[in-house]
């Protein structure tokens, strides 16, 4: 007995050392994490993902049932550990039954998710306004009230996490799939569940008026290496090693330790999009490389989703981000309006040429002076998602007729040395003549190295243009930029917006080519 005993103790050490490396966790037969009730697969026309673990070379079939009936059944054998199968194109609705057995040594082993819906999955990225819950928000108890109502959205959280290497599965999780209550969406500050998130899958469902699956994956104080490959590092000439910061007000810099732990692992989950709030952190953080780096990883994270779907994943999937908010009025710097021309690849809009299939929320004109956590943190988050939800239509959707951009500068015209006269392409809602918020590059000699940016004032306006003084400036105009500052107007009182859908006009900067004059 004696011996007996030790024997069990030595395979239990053993069993311990096993699973605390993940040995015994890869053969255990099980769906991959972010796997459970209540879920949501990915509708037509892609083809959802479905995989596990299980035990080299078991055969693994998986079936997709009603209470009456099989609907489809797919095979496949465990490889390394992992099994894979792709579902036929379903329909959006539901709820199903999705059944995987394993037949494995004249053994049948079967796991079982239940109440799932097909429909369209969102990732929602970025950092702490992203973070921000919808108890944190204007009129938050309005929102949680109305969670019941919307019992065919479901919401996933990836648990915060970092690794030095790729991950294949999430290795944490926040909230595991689930329908939406009040509990959930306002569990505290900066916890569950991301407002910008809810509420843009919210406007969603009310349009669409079928099931919506939000994961969010996102950590607040955390700069876009963080988020980057190696790949996009490399692409961008980004130095490895920056150092690592963790602590309550700021998430790890290291670059790619939260692609490795809460991007990568999600590769294989088929989704229609992805929206995302970040920039904050690289306000004094590689702000010259971010229009490098922001376009780089949209279009890293495109290629490794289709090809960890196989294919699934549209390699172009929409990708909406929000134009970074204000924080405070008076600053030495301007790398607030820089990350914000950056975030367009310094087109100033989007989509472009070098970001195709994004769109853009202007947020510079909901800045928040009275925010208890904070200015960086403005609580309209509401406006921020229904402009994301207005650049989802008419990229992601297609719907042609929607106006999702703010107007933009067409053309510029020159009068008589003393007028400039901006022609935008859109109908103009002027609710002001700001004497400051446009500012011009002004040569006070012919020499064009002895320039400066100086202020000038609205002096006249039409339908779609607004015209200039340049009474300041008595020499050569370089250069032109709009709202070029880091809390450029009012809440919601920016001078320009569009006429017919009342979305800002973004900040934007015109030189001519080779610094030339106008």
């Amino acid at each position: 007995m004696a011996r007996l005993g030790l024997l069990y103790l030595f395979v239990g050490v053993v069993l311990s050392l096993l699973s605390s490396h993940g040995f015994c966790a890869e053969f255990l037969f099980r769906f991959g994490s972010y796997y459970a009730d209540h879920m949501v697969l990915q509708k037509e026309p892609g083809r959802a993902v479905v995989w596990g673990y299980g035990a080299v070379g078991a055969i693994i079939r998986v079936s997709v049932r009603t209470d009456n009936n099989t609907l489809t059944h797919e095979v496949t054998r465990v490889n390394q550990g992992v099994w894979n199968v792709f579902l036929r194109p379903f329909g959006p609705g539901g709820p199903f039954w999705i059944i995987a057995e394993q037949n494995y040594s004249r053994r049948v082993e079967r796991i079982v998710l239940k109440d799932v819906y097909f429909g369209d999955i969102w990732l929602c990225g970025g950092q702490s306004n992203m973070e921000m819950t919808v108890l944190q928000i204007i009129n938050a108890s309005e929102v949680l009230s109305l969670a019941s109502h919307y019992p065919y959205i479901r919401l996933f959280q990836a648990g915060l996490s970092e690794s030095a290497e790729e991950l294949n599965d999430l290795d944490s999780i926040a909230v595991q799939w689930s329908i939406p209550t009040a509990e959930i969406l306002g569990q505290g500050n900066f916890t569950s569940f991301s407002a910008v998130c809810w509420l843009f899958g919210q406007y969603l469902y009310d349009k669409l008026q079928y099931p919506i699956g939000l994961v969010e994956s996102c950590w607040g104080g955390t700069p876009i290496e963080a988020w980057s490959s190696q790949r996009v590092l490399h692409k961008c000439e980004i130095p490895f090693s920056i150092g690592n910061r963790v602590n309550e007000k700021s998430g790890p810099h290291q670059p790619t330790v939260l692609w490795n732990a809460m991007i990568h692992p999600l590769r294989r989950m088929t989704i229609t999009g992805a929206i995302w709030y970040q920039g904050e952190a690289n306000t004094n953080w590689h702000i010259a490389q971010y229009n490098c780096t922001f376009p780089a990883m949209i279009e890293d994270w495109r290629q490794v989703f289709h090809q960890g779907s196989g294919g699934a994943t549209q390699i172009d999937f929409p990708f909406g981000f929000v134009q970074l908010s204000t924080y405070h009025h008076a600053v030495p710097d301007d790398s607030f309006p820089w990350i914000r021309w950056h975030q367009t690849a310094d087109f100033g809009y989007a989509p472009n040429p070098k970001m195709k299939r994004t769109f853009m929320a202007v947020a510079m004109d909901l800045g928040d002076e009275k925010s208890p956590y904070g200015t960086i943190h403005p609580r309209y988050k509401q406006d921020v998602a229904y402009r994301l939800y207005l650049g989802a239509r008419a990229v992601a959707y297609k719907e042609t007729a929607v106006v999702f951009q703010g107007p933009f500068p067409k053309d510029v015209q020159l009068k008589n040395s003393t007028e400039l006269t901006i022609i935008y392409t859109q109908e103009l809602t002027v609710l002001e003549l700001s004497h400051d918020i446009f500012e011009v590059c002004c040569c006070t000699t012919w020499n064009l190295s002895n320039c400066k940016w100086i202020s000038v004032p609205i002096v006249d306006h039409s339908v779609n243009s607004i015209s200039l003084s340049l009474n300041q400036c008595h020499q050569k105009v370089t250069g032109i930029r709009y709202a070029w500052m880091e809390w450029p107007c009012d809440l919601k009182k920016c001078p320009l917006y569009s006429k017919d859908s009342n979305l800002p006009a973004p900040t934007f900067m015109i030189q001519p080519a080779h610094n030339g004059p106008f």
